[in-house]
């Protein structure tokens, strides 16, 4: 068998017309975009095992996603230093490999992250989100106060069951581990929610996001997102947040390579299939 090299991938892309990341058969994907671009370039099947670090659902962005794929290692001799700009050469505009690392063997794109961290970007102006922003600013009609939404955040930080928050998946995890969550206001008058978890499970942070809007603009009481943890059910006062105003702008690693491989067993232990 030909000895075989894995790449780690960073991607950037503009969601709004991306059926999410899955390939779908009938739909535009990022992930079918990119599998379809690869064959192109490098011959039908050559690269295998396409994973990624969070499978973003339709209408969400990335700015820092994270994906590895395999290839014949004679292939990457053959097109190392020039296949990141075939790549800019033939994918679409919306979607972008912004580099592409020899990685180990035992690096795992889902497995062996040890964060996710997303965005959220609203805004409370009266005359709507900015035009050149509008794909990934969601435009608020209510005056939002930033106490009360750092206060709502405060309350969903650490490890809790978020089955409120979430869509339940048959035999999956909604215990989940949010290392940060926090709200600020940029001197543009944008607000950004922070959102930082060890994974998600399928809707979560938009739903997060829904429920602290409720409290920032004083429709619900700045305890209760936090108070919603006590389900053990998806809430259906929960409103989902609007997935063009999220992104995904990092993942997380081990710094040592050689914590690939143990950071990867632990989470195969903890959880099956997440992110959304």
């Amino acid at each position: 068998m030909d000895e075989r090299i894995r790449l780690r991938l960073d991607v950037s892309y503009d969601g709004t017309d991306f059926s999410g990341w899955a390939v779908q058969p009938t739909r535009r994907t990022v992930a079918g975009v990119l599998v379809e671009t690869l064959d192109l370039v490098l011959g039908a099947g050559t690269a295998t095992g396409l994973t990624v670090a969070g499978r973003t659902d339709a209408g969400v962005h990335a700015s820092g996603q994270v994906c590895h794929v395999d290839l014949p290692a004679a292939v990457w001799a053959g097109y190392e230093g020039r296949l990141l700009r075939r790549l800019a050469r033939l994918l679409p505009t919306d979607v972008r490999v912004r580099s592409m690392t020899e990685v180990p063997a035992e690096f795992d794109a889902r497995f062996s992250a040890t964060f996710r961290r997303y965005e959220y970007r609203v805004t409370d102006a009266p005359w709507g989100a900015d035009p050149l922003r509008r794909r990934d600013t969601l435009a608020w009609a209510r005056p939002l106060d930033l106490d009360a939404l750092n206060t709502a955040a405060g309350g969903l930080v650490g490890e809790h069951d978020f089955a409120a928050y979430c869509r339940r998946k048959e035999n999956a995890t909604t215990l989940r581990e949010v290392t940060r969550l926090d709200w600020r206001r940029d001197p543009d008058g944008i607000l950004v929610a922070t959102v930082q978890a060890d994974a998600f499970c399928q809707a979560m942070v938009r739903s997060l996001v829904g429920a602290m809007l409720a409290a920032g603009d004083g429709r619900r009481p700045v305890e209760w997102p936090g108070g919603l943890l006590a389900r053990r059910d998806r809430s259906s006062e929960v409103t989902v947040a609007p997935a063009h105003g999220l992104t995904l702008v990092a993942v997380g690693y081990p710094a040592d390579p050689a914590g690939y491989a143990s950071r990867a067993e632990v989470t195969r232990r903890l959880r099956v299939p997440v992110e959304g």
